[in-house]
């Protein structure tokens, strides 16, 4: 069962608790965009500290569901994934932005562009280390939202209002009807699904049949042994004319003759060496 607060991240809960609306399941991107800055004039990035205390306090009326920070994995929570919370403009008389899902989980990365991390300069949200992203995006798995984003990814989306209505997924802030800003700008890619193991190899139960120029006169073999014992089994071992079973004399071919006969064959057809059909039909035991 998904979890209202996203296991391993901080629970502070500001208390504003509301129901969604409804519908398909979706996640929203953003970025706290804090400051502005760029390639020639780089910014340190705001303290995570800093960020948390506004969304606890000051800022509650603005509040995400969930702070990520991408640089070191920390995660703080606001409110429960089953209430709605404020990142989104929602204009009075038109779809409710924050409430139009089964649940509508906002998620605020700690990136602004060209933030200055530890003397590295990171462009774009996509650059950074992205720690925390895989649970964090299991989390938001667990609630039902899809790894699709049906507006569009950040760096190429619409506000297309009918696919908001009625389709799950992720939508960048810039994605959803009514809001004019333009975050995240990019954003992780879905983590892979990991690759189903591959089954164990494990030997045919039966002989695969080693073709016809196999069967020459004197080849020993343990497979000819295993013949002979099938050959036993279903009544056809009458010809036998050596004691060494694991070596193809005349008797193994008078043998498998009858058995070709037995199978329903006549004439040539029944005659050495033995066809394919069968030898599956015989069953000679891997070896």
């Amino acid at each position: 069962m998904a979890e209202l607060w996203m296991p391993g991240a901080q629970k502070l809960d500001i208390g504003d608790h509301a129901p969604t609306d409804g519908g398909p399941a979706k996640a929203i991107a953003h970025i706290t965009w804090d400051k502005n800055a760029t390639a020639a004039s780089p910014v340190a990035l705001v303290p995570y500290e800093n960020l948390r205390s506004y969304f606890a306090g000051g800022g509650r009326t603005v509040a995400p569901h969930v702070l990520w920070d991408p640089f070191t994995g920390r995660v703080c929570q606001f409110v429960p994934a089953n209430s709605r919370s404020k990142s989104l403009v929602d204009l009075a008389g038109a779809t409710r932005t924050n409430r139009a899902g089964s649940v509508v989980i906002q998620i605020e990365a700690l990136f602004f562009p060209y933030c200055r991390v530890n003397g590295v300069t990171y462009a774009q949200l996509d650059d950074t280390p992205c720690k925390g992203w895989s649970e964090l995006h299991a989390w938001v798995k667990s609630w039902g939202v899809p790894d699709a984003w049906p507006n569009g990814r950040p760096e190429n989306c619409t506000r297309n209002e009918y696919t908001w209505e009625t389709k799950a997924g992720w939508y960048p802030h810039k994605g959803v009807p009514e809001n004019k800003h333009t975050d995240p700008l990019t954003w992780p890619a879905f983590p892979a699904a990991p690759k189903p193991s591959a089954p164990p190899v494990t030997k045919p139960t039966y002989e695969p049949f080693p073709g016809a120029s196999w069967f020459v006169m004197g080849r020993k073999s343990p497979i000819v042994a295993a013949m002979h014992d099938r050959l036993v089994a279903v009544g056809c071992n009458r010809y036998q004319s050596s004691a060494n079973k694991d070596v193809i004399g005349s008797g193994d071919k008078a043998s498998y003759e009858a058995w070709q006969r037995k199978c329903g064959y006549s004439g040539s057809a029944a005659q050495w060496p033995p066809g394919k059909t069968t030898w599956d039909l015989l069953h000679v035991p891997n070896v």
